[in-house]
């Protein structure tokens, strides 16, 4: 007969919680390689949390942690779950059967968020209900391992020195599970991330565009230290949307359905949508969100079939004024007709800068259309376009405060020098600043810039390429006055509209305002 065991010490007992939790994760995690990549519980919870979340408070976080923004919501809701986890260990402390249905709770409200996710059916919730199985049990074992036998307990001498060492034991036996949780569960992302890329990089070659797109001059980027490049290498474009994690979609299932107000329904699988004919196309890509003077646009090379051919083989119905794409985790946006069906290049796109799309920026296909901020334009992961009006139907973010429409703003940024740098003059006493602009469909006509308060200067503006990309500007200041100074740029685009000095928010249409920045010339 065992020996009857004390009770189980407050720490070692919110670790058990703590540890119980990472092991439903770890498990889910582990399970979810056979399911949707919104399978795993972590990923559901922060799906359901981005959906609710007002647009004034991602605004915020955006502009406070730019695409971190996806780390810091997981670090928070890693913060949260440990607490809550912790909390239901304290309990186990005292009714362990009241604590392992606290942590059922817990999985089953996860597994009622796996189910309200787009991409999600009934056989989603597996892998939270397989972590629950076996942390709840989990739970109760390691609260037994942990409870000190009570003579040991509560003895003199050798016996406080016999509980002591069993303390420890057990401090290292439950650190031992959570770790190998840990060690699991990173491992499965590790697995499903590398799955991912092999399967991007093996499933097929790009098509050769029927319509190449202009060489890039040399001269559109400006020589100068510190200049993003003219074009944005895909692992540092930026990345903001609603998937908290990657879809994974295979290729080989993946379909495009065109419907709603139209003369004919179109379906299309990949081999289809590759067999069309695709032109290349140069395009500067910016999110609502960017705040002025902000690094949430990028540049790429885009390869893809116009919008407007499949549009015309559907036929569409006089009247409509919309197209709502769709995502395949459910994220819609709301495009008016006239921009796809004019002569921009408006792509459903397969190919960024030469490369088949990343997964984190659409694999296989998604949406471009120039002069559309992203979040009514540039749907990631695309599986259907419904045409349609905007009297009947409403976009993702036009629900959450957002106009409906979309147009960029013109835009300039002040890029060399950042914020409170040190210029040094060259041997001539000059300094040289630089800088991005941008007013896609329009152009951008001429940069001027100002140091202190003094005049507008032109400056140097770089090679234009076409309307839809960005331009770089420079400025040589000569005999520059060592001290403290401020630089603020703005932009006249190809339609001569200035650019204002009036400060706006992103939200509901995105920001305005001339950029400045401090600096000193040492």
């Amino acid at each position: 007969m065992s020996a009857p065991r004390g009770p189980v010490p407050r720490r070692l007992a919110a670790l058990v919680g703590v540890v119980a939790g990472v092991v439903l994760l770890a498990v889910a995690e582990v399970a979810s390689l056979a399911f949707s990549s919104s399978s795993a519980p972590f990923v559901a919870v922060g799906g359901g949390f981005v959906d609710i979340v007002p647009p004034a408070v991602k605004d915020l976080v955006i502009g406070l942690f730019g695409t971190w923004d996806k780390v810091v919501l997981l670090g928070s809701m890693i913060a949260v779950y440990v607490v809550l986890t912790a909390l239901i260990g304290r309990l186990a402390a005292t009714r362990g059967h009241l604590a392992a249905a606290a942590l059922a709770g817990l999985g089953l409200f996860a597994m009622l968020l796996v189910l309200t996710r787009a991409q999600n059916t009934a056989l989603d919730v597996v892998p939270t209900l397989l972590g629950t199985l076996v942390a709840v049990p989990t739970l109760l074992l390691l609260r037994r391992t942990v409870r000190v036998p009570a003579a040991a307990a509560h003895g003199d001498g050798a016996q406080d020195r016999s509980a002591a060492w069993l303390r420890r034991r057990s401090l290292v036996g439950v650190g031992a599970v959570g770790l190998l949780a840990v060690l699991a569960a990173a491992g499965a992302r590790g697995v499903s991330a590398g799955r991912e890329r092999a399967r991007r990089l093996a499933q097929y070659v790009l098509p050769a565009p029927r319509t190449a797109a202009d060489p890039i001059p040399e001269d559109a980027q400006i020589s100068l230290e510190g200049m993003p490049p003219f074009v944005t290498p895909n692992e540092d474009f930026y990345r903001i949307d609603t998937a908290l994690a990657v879809p994974r979609v295979d290729p080989a299932t993946w379909e495009l359905r065109i419907h709603g107000l139209v003369d004919r329904e179109l379906v299309l699988d990949f081999e289809e949508l590759l067999a069309e004919p695709m032109i290349e196309a140069h395009v500067t890509l910016t999110c609502v969100s960017n705040a002025v003077g902000g690094d949430l646009a990028g540049n790429a090379t885009w390869l893809g079939v116009p919008v407007r051919t499949l549009l015309e083989r559907a036929g569409v119905h006089e009247g409509a004024d919309m197209v709502l794409s769709r995502s395949i985790d459910g994220f819609t946006a709301s495009t008016p007709l006239e921009v796809l069906t004019d002569q921009r290049d408006s792509l459903i796109a397969v190919g960024m800068n030469g490369e088949p799309l990343p997964a984190a920026h659409g694999y296989p296909v998604r949406m471009v259309v120039p002069g559309l901020y992203g979040y009514v334009s540039a749907t990631k992961w695309l599986t259907e376009l419904t045409v349609t009006r905007f009297a009947d139907d409403l976009a993702y973010w036009s629900t959450r405060g957002w106009s409906e429409r979309g147009p960029i703003k013109i835009a300039s940024r002040v890029d060399v020098p950042r914020s409170f740098a040190d210029l040094t003059p060259d041997a001539e006493g000059a300094v040289v600043l630089g800088g991005t602009a941008w007013a896609q469909q329009r152009g951008i006509a001429e940069v001027e810039v100002r140091i202190d308060d003094g005049d507008w200067r032109p400056a140097r503006l770089g090679a234009e390429v076409s309307d839809d990309t960005w331009t770089q500007w420079s400025l040589r200041w000569e005999d520059a006055v060592p001290g403290d100074h401020s630089v603020s740029v703005r932009a006249t685009d190809g339609e001569g509209e200035v650019q204002t000095e009036e400060r706006a928010d992103p939200v509901p249409n995105g920001a305005s305002g001339w950029h400045t920045v401090q600096f000193t010339v040492v």
